[in-house]
């Protein structure tokens, strides 16, 4: 399954990045950036609600497919910048991550 399917199936909205072609093999939820850092698996959509400059760093370090900021959680300017550059892709909902989390792990069950 790839990043477009996801976002078609868990009704979520592009914030950054153009190319949703990427492989999905699994997900991650977490908000302590530390925690993240050194359990985040490579080709994992992140479920958070950090939209700062961090949180791109970390989706860069650990190879993430993508960032999802759930529950409505905003973006700031210098992380949509910083995620542009790095070619982070970052989607966001209005679902929290819990909920999301668990629609992920039934697609990725299929």
């Amino acid at each position: 399954m790839n990043v477009e399917q996801v976002c078609k199936q868990l009704d979520l909205h592009v914030l950054v990045g153009e190319d949703l072609s990427r492989e999905v093999t699994g997900g991650y939820t977490g908000d302590l950036l530390s925690w993240v850092m050194a359990r985040l698996p490579a080709d994992a959509v992140w479920f958070t609600v950090m939209g700062n400059v961090n949180a791109i760093a970390v989706a860069s370090l650990a190879d993430a497919a993508c960032i999802v900021l759930t529950d409505n959680a905003s973006l700031d300017e210098e992380a949509r910048v910083k995620a542009q550059q790095q070619d982070i892709l970052v989607l966001g909902s209005e679902k929290n991550s819990y909920e999301l989390g668990a629609q992920l792990a039934e697609l990725l069950k299929k």
